[in-house]
């Protein structure tokens, strides 16, 4: 078995590209009004190609803008046009050498104060999620689901999915037989998340954060590691 301080090294690393590959995007503007969500994806994933040889990504790829950016992961609402006042989301699950990286990010095209709102909120909250998280050892994926819940119904949102993030780890990730709801930050999911997956390692977590506004007919998304 791989020693766990490789492993979380390895996580670390696909973090810190990950971060990188956004920054290139956002430093490129390749979200842009007038562009169709399936083309600024398929522009990120080519991106990813040119500065880290990418070619394979753990989970489908999502661009998503204006009320596209109400539904959840699931769905595959209609390709659609970025628009001039606009937000819009990426998120991609890149996999650097073996290793799952997750990582989403909102944009604001103009200057609607409400959308810039809730995209400045979303990395507060995702440091809330994570403060709860490090101060409580015993912290279980139920309770931490229900704690971003209240963050953002505090705050005037609702949660856009039915579970606020999941495993990562080597590709493909642990996913547990008798029921992938203990894969998951969700109801239901009552075990802690500090603890040891079937084969004995350290289980590591990605936080996500999917807030919407459904009276403005728009959301957001931000998504990080946890736990590293």
């Amino acid at each position: 078995m791989l020693d766990e301080s490789v492993r979380a090294a390895q996580l670390l690393k696909a973090r810190t590209q990950a971060a990188e590959l956004f920054t290139e995007v956002s430093a490129l503007g390749l979200i842009t009004p007038g562009k169709r969500e399936r083309a600024a994806s398929d522009e990120v994933r080519d991106l990813a190609h040119d500065m880290f040889g990418t070619t394979r990504y753990w989970h489908k790829r999502i661009v998503r803008c204006g009320p596209n950016t109400l539904r959840p992961y699931e769905d595959n609402p209609p390709d659609r046009v970025i628009g001039a006042d606009d937000i819009a989301f990426v998120d991609f699950g890149p996999i650097f050498d073996q290793w799952e990286a997750d990582f989403g990010r909102t944009y604001v095209l103009g200057n609607d104060p409400a959308r810039l709102r809730l995209r400045d909120a979303l990395p507060g909250l995702f440091a809330e999620g994570k403060r709860l998280f490090d101060s409580h050892p015993g912290m279980t994926a139920a309770r931490l689901y229900a704690e971003v819940e209240r963050l953002a119904r505090h705050s005037g949102w609702e949660l856009g999915g039915w579970h606020a993030g999941h495993l990562v780890g080597e590709f493909p990730h642990e996913r547990l037989k008798d029921g992938l709801v203990q894969s998951y930050i969700t109801p239901g999911n009552d075990l802690p998340l500090r603890r040891r997956d079937r084969s004995g390692r350290i289980c590591h977590w990605i936080l996500e954060i999917h807030l919407t506004d459904r009276r403005g007919g728009f959301g957001g998304f931000y998504e990080d590691l946890l736990d590293l």
